[in-house]
């Protein structure tokens, strides 16, 4: 099991894709999953429920998958907010943080509408606000830490694949 932890736009979806590709691994995204549960929007459910409600879902289907079959899995961006989250994912896979700077993720997600917590009339400093709160929290479950600033996607996958080995018990 093989996790991406991050900010919201940081690439998890994007590296996680191709790096089950490489790895011939089956690749889930659990925003994904939560929205085929729900039955609507991430946007919707957190609008009509509130956070805490959306929070409750998406902990059960990271308990879900973190159970499964060995898997890459790409998770939400607030997935480490809850204790139980960040033990799971730690415990039971490779955790792996794609670091971004909030200016290089505002840069990228500026025009997105589909992420709730970033329509709000300053999302950049919301963003830091956001990095502020979760960094520590995505350093304490993770295994490694890779800045994502000027890397291409080939080179983040060949990052990740190199710390892997690194890690295998049967490295030298």
């Amino acid at each position: 099991m093989i996790s991406l932890i991050g900010m919201p736009g940081s690439g998890k979806s994007t590296v996680g894709r191709s790096l089950a590709h490489r790895l011939q691994l089956p690749f889930s995204d659990s925003d994904a999953v939560i929205e085929q549960r729900l039955g609507c929007a991430i946007r919707d459910y957190f609008e009509r429920e509130g956070e805490a409600a959306f929070r409750d879902v998406e902990q059960a289907v990271i308990d879900e998958l973190t159970q499964g079959e060995p898997r890459v899995l790409a998770t939400g961006g607030g997935v480490v907010l809850r204790p139980v989250n960040r033990q799971h994912l730690r415990a039971r896979g490779t955790v792996i943080y794609l670091r971004s700077s909030a200016e290089a993720l505002y840069r990228r997600l500026k025009h997105d509408t589909k992420r709730p917590l970033l329509q709000v009339a300053d999302p950049l400093q919301r963003l830091r606000d956001l990095y502020a709160q979760r960094d520590p929290l995505y350093r304490e479950c993770a295994h490694f830490v890779l800045d994502t600033h000027g890397s291409s996607l080939s080179m983040l996958v060949g990052r990740i694949m190199m710390q892997l080995e690194l890690m295998s018990p049967d490295a030298p």
